[in-house]
């Protein structure tokens, strides 16, 4: 894998690249769809490809490992094999989800103990063993196995934690270079970024992973359950450290300000499930602001959807077919709200490019976070 700097914007730290993959090039700043399970929830893979028109998406570790399980994976010859996606795909180490699961989870220094969600039966994940998931599942890009610490955790877990997050990536790093790919293209291995909301410990796991010299670096930890002011400045600490020659990518992240206010400060790659979560639950995101759907006021609206032009598919349908449509719970109206939400973010992440390669971005991203934050 390769990036190139193109650009940063004249009055601010926002950054235009481009990723070269063996599966494609990625434009950045980019968002990647969540396909947590090989798939995009609601979305056919011609929509993702040429409606959302997504680059990279990615799939999720531990759910890939439980279901479908390894072995249909590498006889298929890998996720896109499986699933048909010719583009990058990116996955996560499990190391969220493992987060996620407290009360049927047990972490140690060796790695985590947890029972499935699907059927109670008791697995365990160390730093080795999830490398070799990976290589499986057959992603572009790995992401090293971490442990997430709550928003929350005291100054004292979050050391703790950093620590194990910091052997368990020494061992991944190990691991990948013991180990090649499965079939046929590269795959590269991203560090994580931790520390929790503690700039000491952010800034000592920057400087930690950035001795692995990694073709790319995440940052992790953010964006799970303190104020965003906190992430924003946790952000500003560690694209102080983390090379300009590498994308830094953070991690389920967010809404669509979250992603302006990071690509200010250096960020390059996004994803989070909002744009198809709250797509199903009729909430879609516009250039100019949020829109729930199910509210009485667009019942007899029948201009489209979107004016913007972000979403081809979206033209043919008005603000009152939508309307109508989740009001009779039809399965229709969730597939059209999440297309439409991911076009945007798309759109967003698309904008944002060009505008910091004619360096206006700082001018208009403060005129679009206005906007965007408007409930109309």
């Amino acid at each position: 894998m390769k990036f190139e700097l193109q650009h940063t914007d004249a009055n601010s730290s926002a950054r235009a690249g481009i990723i070269t993959t063996d599966h494609g090039n990625i434009e950045t700043p980019i968002f990647m769809p969540v396909g947590t399970l090989g798939s995009v929830k609601g979305v056919h893979l011609h929509e993702i490809k040429d409606e959302v028109k997504a680059q990279i998406i990615l799939g999720n570790t531990y759910h890939l490992y439980l279901r479908p399980g390894l072995d249909v994976l590498e006889k298929a010859g890998g996720l896109h094999k499986f699933n048909g996606f010719d583009r990058p795909m990116l996955t996560d180490s499990g190391g969220f989800q493992v987060f996620s699961l407290t009360g049927i989870r047990k972490l140690s220094a060796e790695g985590c103990e947890f029972r499935s969600h699907i059927d109670g039966s008791k697995h365990f994940f160390t730093p080795e063993g999830v490398m070799d998931i990976e290589r499986t599942i057959g992603a572009d890009i790995m992401m090293a196995f971490d442990e997430c610490p709550p928003g929350t955790a005291d100054y004292q877990y979050a050391k703790k934690s950093l620590a194990l997050t910091h052997d368990w990536l020494k061992r991944c790093e190990k691991r990948f270079n013991e180990t090649e790919p499965k079939y046929g293209y590269n795959q590269s291995l991203f560090p994580i970024v931790q520390g929790c909301v503690y700039k000491d410990l952010r800034r000592e796991s920057a400087e930690f992973v950035t001795q692995f010299d990694a073709d790319g670096y995440a940052i992790g930890g953010l964006a799970v359950g303190e104020p965003a002011p906190v992430m924003y400045e946790m952000i500003e600490v560690v694209n102080e450290i983390l090379p300009q020659n590498r994308p830094r990518y953070l991690m389920g992240v967010g809404t669509p300000v979250n992603i302006l206010e990071a690509i200010e400060r250096g960020v390059d790659m996004f994803d989070c499930v909002m744009p198809t979560r709250n797509g199903r639950n009729a909430m879609l995101f516009t250039a100019e602001g949020v829109m729930n759907m199910r509210n009485a006021k667009w019942a007899t609206d029948f201009s489209p959807v979107d004016v913007a032009g972000y979403c081809q598919a979206d033209l043919q349908y008005s603000k009152a077919y939508l309307h109508h449509l989740f009001k009779a719970k039809e399965l229709l109206a969730m597939q059209i709200a999440s297309i439409h939400n991911l076009a945007f973010y798309l759109w967003l992440v698309g904008e944002a490019r060009r505008q910091i390669q004619n360096d206006t971005f700082a001018s208009w991203k403060a005129e679009m976070v206005e906007r965007l934050m408007r409930r109309l």
